[in-house]
């Protein structure tokens, strides 16, 4: 064999790579420049829930069966990771918070742990993220495998560790940046202070500047996850408005934006982006897929499929059932006393308790006032977080529940877990005197967001008024009485009112009782726990207390 002599210089480097390459011609039989390929597509899969508030049993869905729970989403999810490992799992704020008592009498700790066991990879914070402080938010940071995101907190290194503005993940090789923006109005949905010193800024130029960082960061593909969601929808043309749609338009270059917080299912594409939402607690989640080129990031395809996650479609997945097995046990002790009966079912849910007068919110309503003799009570329909009976799941299988493996109803029977899956907040009761004037500004605020749905909207006791939803907001009270009927003026004319400690400190807008004024008393739940042992059977009723009158 002859010796080859390399001397320095570019023309014998590339001599020695075309031997090289006939070496290897002669070796394979092939050609090696045609098996140097370009890389393929990739599908990326997100899985994704919304507005997930600890949901960690199944609900009961009139119609359908049992739909989601944490044992079940997980068999669903371990399925869809099978068939494609590039999945990344994710959420958009308030995965736990105004949570049923499985992780709240824990202080959401048992949600955290099984969120780690069911593979989340990042998640920002909604509004209920604060509803124990940011002390307790450091907890369940520093209890987290996942990643806590969120581009637009001022002053939130002050407050917080551990939280970015965005996580690069590496997936199937192309670089995803997931960047987290929280709802504007959060701090105005949890009590005075829950936010330390933390601002919210403009959610589109906080996601919008971390994009580019993220950019320089060598992210290729731009997903946003955002507690924001649908609201309504346009009064004259039908379309869907909402302060998702508004962050979407805004923003630049992204390629997927996730909402949350309004329990509504939703995708389409806005700027390019593909927008979606799922029903809260569950109900859906959804597979997002991104075909992207590894090469230069650009998305080729996208397309979104909602899947309710039937509980009998799957077996509940083992890790998780015993995950909570010890929490069940102790909660049971508990929660499990049976209470009273329910002829049928107390609605909630939908936001029907957001947008009208409810039975759930006569109860709640009637059970303070008739605890303190007020004249008058309200509290505002987003503290109402459960049906009645609720989705607690009582160790006793002999009970009468709407849930599948009980006893069938109507009449249902009652547990101290369903009132505490009602009032998850710890609320306590304010009592107080109001004016005429104060109290037809409640009104006013309790009505101004319709026709969409919001939390403010209150449940009454006591009073009456219609309203004509087609006035300014401010205007839109037609009557306001007592409930035999005698007119309440806007005037200095005091009254006695029962109210919740959360809006009386000025939460969901109600800034006119901010004053300062009123008695603490007992927890909320505590009072409707006694109400409804002292009545032993509750019917679910509407009475007119609220009218909406159209011209």
């Amino acid at each position: 064999m002859a010796l080859i002599r390399l001397r320095p210089g570019r023309k014998h480097w590339l001599a020695l790579v075309s031997l090289v390459l006939a070496l290897l011609i002669v070796a394979t039989g092939t050609n090696a420049a045609t098996s140097l390929k370009p890389r393929q597509p990739v599908t990326i899969q997100f899985l994704t829930v919304s507005d997930w508030h600890a949901q960690l049993d199944p609900l009961s869905v009139t119609g359908v069966g049992n739909v989601g729970g944490a044992a079940e989403l997980l068999s669903y999810w371990k399925a869809d990771r099978a068939a494609n490992p590039n999945s990344l799992t994710i959420t958009a704020g308030d995965a736990y918070g105004a949570a049923p008592p499985l992780s709240g009498f824990f202080e959401e700790e048992s949600a955290v742990k099984t969120m780690n066991a069911m593979g989340f990879a990042v998640d920002t914070f909604g509004n209920h993220n604060f509803d124990r402080g940011v002390a307790h938010l450091q907890r369940m940071i520093d209890l987290a495998d996942f990643q806590y995101v969120s581009a637009n907190l001022k002053n939130v290194e002050d407050n917080l560790s551990g939280v970015k503005p965005f996580e690069i993940f590496d997936i199937g090789g192309v670089k995803v940046a997931v960047i987290g923006v929280t709802n504007q109005e959060a701090p105005t949905l949890v009590f005075p202070g829950n936010f330390g010193t933390i601002e919210i800024t403009d959610p589109v130029q906080a996601a919008n500047k971390a994009r580019g960082q993220a950019k320089k960061a060598g992210a290729q593909v731009f997903v946003a996850i955002t507690h924001m969601g649908i609201e309504g929808a346009d009064p004259m043309t039908g379309a869907p408005v909402g302060r998702l749609i508004d962050f979407a338009s805004g923003l630049e270059d992204f390629d997927v934006v996730f909402g949350d917080h309004t329990d509504v299912q939703f995708n389409t594409v806005i700027n390019g982006a593909l927008v979606v939402e799922n029903r809260s607690k569950g109900l859906t989640y959804s597979k997002t897929n991104l075909t992207v080129d590894p090469k230069t990031g650009t998305v080729l395809n996208s397309a979104v499929q909602f899947v309710t996650p039937l509980s009998s479609a799957v077996t509940p997945d083992s890790s998780i059932v015993n995950l909570l097995a010890p929490y069940r046990t102790q909660l049971a002790a508990a929660f499990d006393t049976k209470v009273g009966v329910t002829t049928d079912i107390f609605p909630r849910g939908g936001n029907v308790e957001r947008v009208r007068e409810v039975a759930l919110g006569n109860l709640v309503a009637d059970s303070m006032r008739l605890r303190y003799g007020t004249q008058l009570a309200f509290t505002n329909g987003g503290g109402l977080r459960a049906a009645l009976p609720s989705s607690y799941a009582p160790l006793d299988k002999t009970l009468r529940r709407p849930s599948a493996g009980y006893v069938a109803g109507p009449p249902y029977d009652l547990v101290i877990g369903d009132v505490f899956t009602v009032l998850p907040f710890g609320n306590s009761v304010v009592t107080r005197n109001v004016t005429g004037a104060q109290l037809h500004a409640i009104v006013e605020h309790s009505v101004a967001a319709l026709p969409s749905a919001n939390g403010r909207f209150a449940q009454i006791s006591g009073f009456k008024f219609s309203y004509d939803v087609t006035r300014a907001p401010g205007s839109r009270v037609i009557s306001l009485t007592l409930a035999d009927g005698t007119p309440i003026p806007a005037d200095a004319t005091t009254y006695t009112l029962a109210t919740n400690d959360f809006t009386n400190a000025g939460g969901d807008g109600y800034t006119m009782l901010a004053d300062g004024k009123g008695t603490t008393r007992e927890v909320m739940a505590d009072v409707l726990l006694d109400h409804i042992r002292q009545l032993g059977t509750i019917t679910p009723t509407l009475e007119g207390r609220i009218t909406a009158v159209t011209p």
